[in-house]
């Protein structure tokens, strides 16, 4: 077995639904049991299951800084493992614990309203008896495409690409330091179009991790369905992108670091 996933090697034929490669081609959202696809701006349940399965064991502890509807906290407590969402909104965080909790499993399950820039997560570990926790999994607003409250602390409201990355940024520092050393983290990130140009937002996150010292182990790239925002307007968009000078976003960015200090 390995040190950081339940897969045995010696029967790798076996794993046939865990992914090996770099695009990720994903058809249909897993809408089974308490997932829903209804909050703006969530990701689909198989981008977590897929990173929990090749990188935590049963009984692992995860923490998911960006919680919103509770998918990653849902998938999490169905495959056994332990986890810790923070959510800046008490609103959304009440919705996701009523769903986390009518999912099937008996995994703990910490949902907390805060910031998760600055919350002090020590007292809560603590309270789990744990020190450290074996997995961090990011989705962070990006950065101002979607709204998601009037808190000037959302990094979906920073003026500017640096205020996002610095407020990213601390994030970051704030929720990995508890990560065990030789575990991984992971961040779904998608780039936007401003001004008249791609902002790579994708990659500019990537550098927030790797000027951290953090190892880079993939860059995978995840094909993007439809978004509420643009739903059945797909031919308006193509009308758009060929009467200008731009490509239609269709994909996303999913990073996967290793802590090696």
């Amino acid at each position: 077995m390995s040190k950081y996933n339940d897969i045995d090697i010696d029967f790798w034929k076996d794993y046939s639904d865990i992914e090996t490669d770099s695009l990720w081609i994903i058809d249909k959202r897993d809408n089974s049991g308490s997932h829903n696809g209804d909050y703006h701006g969530n990701f689909v349940p198989q981008i977590p299951h897929q990173l929990f399965s090749r990188y935590t064991k049963k009984g692992d502890w995860i923490i998911d800084p960006f919680m919103g509807s509770g998918t990653s906290l849902i998938e999490a407590k169905r495959m056994g493992r332990n986890a810790i969402g923070i959510e800046l909104q008490q609103k959304v965080l009440d919705t996701a614990a009523q769903r986390i909790a009518a999912e099937i499993g008996d995994s703990k399950m910490i949902q907390i309203c805060g910031d998760s820039s600055t919350i002090d997560l020590q007292p809560t570990l603590t309270c789990a008896g744990i020190e450290k926790v074996q997995f961090v999994i990011f989705h962070p607003p990006y950065w101002d495409i979607i709204k998601f409250s009037a808190n000037p602390n959302d990094l979906s409201n920073c003026l500017t690409l640096e205020e996002f990355k610095n407020s990213f940024g601390k994030v970051i520092d704030n929720t990995t330091k508890f990560l065990e050393k030789n575990r991984y983290c992971a961040v779904v990130i998608g780039d936007k179009y401003a001004n008249s140009q791609v902002v790579p937002l994708g990659f500019y996150c990537m550098n927030l991790f790797l000027e951290r010292n953090f190892l880079l182990k993939g860059i995978i790239v995840k094909n993007f369905g439809e978004t509420k925002g643009k739903a059945n307007q797909q031919g308006i968009w193509r009308y758009r992108a060929l009467k200008s000078d731009f490509y239609i976003f269709k994909h996303e960015y999913i990073f996967i670091f290793k802590k090696i200090f």
